[in-house]
C-alpha cells in the first residue's frame, strides 16, 4: 500500500525531487511520528500526512503532520526557533512533545464585529486551543500573550479604544474570504503566516462590509480557555470585556492584506 503521503510543491522545490520521492518511497520517513502542529501520534501508512519543512537562516528542519491539522507546507522561523525545534524533535521521536512553534500552534480564529468608541470595526479573536510554550520548552507556563507582546501586541485593558496598529502584520482577505494572519519574516521583508486557515474561511457580509468601511481589522488574542466559542455576537463581547478586565487579552489593528 502506498504511503499517505503530501508533499507539496513548495516542499519539494526546497529539499530536491530526489529526496522527495525518497520521502514518497518510504526510504526516509519514518512510519510513525509526532504531529507537529496537535502533537498527538500519527500514522503515515494509515492516514494522509503532510511534510512541513521549517526553514532557518541557515538550518532546515523536515517535521510531519496530520493532513487535517495543516497542509504541506515550507514554514520560514528564526534560527534560534528551528534549533529549539531541533532539540523537540529529537525529543519526540522518544515519545515526547514533538517541536513548539508558535507559527504551527493550533488557534481558534473567530470573526466579529465590535463597537468600540461609537463606531463598528471588524475583529478576528484569536485563542490558542491549548497551553502555549515558549520555543524550545515544553511547559507547563502558558506564554502566548508574552510572545504576541514581544512582537509588539499591546494589552487591551477595556474595549473602549481602537488597538494599536503593529507594523509588518496584515489580515490576508480574497475574493470575501478569510486566508491568514501575516507578520513580518524573520530577515526578511516578505510576509509569512502567523496563522492560515486549514480552507478559506467564509465571513459574515456585515463583516466584509465593516472591513471595506473600515479598511482595518482587530486581531484580539487571549489565552487558552479564556474567550470560547460563543454563539452570539453579544455573548463574544461579554466573553471580550471579561478578558480585558482580567487583564488576559492583547491586541493590534492591522491593514488588509487582499480585497
Amino acid at each position: 500500500m502506498p504511503r499517505m503521503l503530501d508533499v507539496s510543491d513548495e516542499v519539494r522545490a526546497e529539499i530536491g525531487d530526489e529526496e522527495a520521492d525518497r520521502l514518497l518511497g518510504g526510504d526516509s520517513a519514518p512510519g510513525v511520528y509526532d504531529c507537529t502542529s496537535c502533537r498527538t501520534p500519527g500514522d503515515i501508512d494509515r492516514e494522509r500526512t503532510s511534510t512541513v519543512l521549517f526553514v532557518g537562516e541557515e538550518t532546515a528542519v523536515l517535521a510531519f503532520a496530520h493532513a487535517a491539522c495543516i497542509p504541506s507546507q515550507v514554514v520560514p522561523v528564526s534560527e534560534e526557533q528551528l534549533q529549539g525545534a531541533v532539540k523537540s524533535i529529537t525529543a519526540g521521536e522518544g515519545g515526547q512533545p514533538a517541536p513548539e512553534v508558535p507559527l504551527q500552534a493550533e488557534l481558534g480564529v473567530t470573526s466579529g464585529l465590535v463597537l468600540v468608541d461609537g463606531d463598528v470595526h471588524p475583529a478576528l479573536v484569536v485563542e490558542p486551543l491549548g497551553p502555549i510554550a515558549r520555543p524550545g520548552t515544553t511547559g507547563p507556563v502558558d506564554v502566548f500573550l508574552d510572545l504576541l507582546r514581544e512582537q509588539g501586541f499591546k494589552d487591551v485593558p477595556a474595549m473602549d479604544r481602537v488597538p494599536e496598529p503593529i507594523g509588518g502584520w496584515s489580515v490576508l482577505l480574497a475574493m470575501g474570504q478569510l486566508h491568514a494572519i501575516l507578520q513580518p519574516g524573520p530577515g526578511t521583508s516578505a510576509a509569512v503566516a502567523w496563522w492560515q486557515a486549514h480552507q478559506p474561511m467564509e465571513v459574515a457580509p456585515e463583516w466584509r462590509a465593516a472591513v471595506n468601511k473600515q479598511r482595518r481589522v482587530l486581531v484580539l488574542c487571549s489565552p487558552s480557555g479564556t474567550i470560547g466559542a460563543q454563539p452570539r455576537e453579544d455573548l463574544l463581547r461579554e466573553a471580550l470585556d471579561r478578558a480585558a478586565a482580567g487583564g488576559r487579552l492583547v491586541g493590534a489593528s492591522m491593514p488588509l492584506a487582499g480585497t
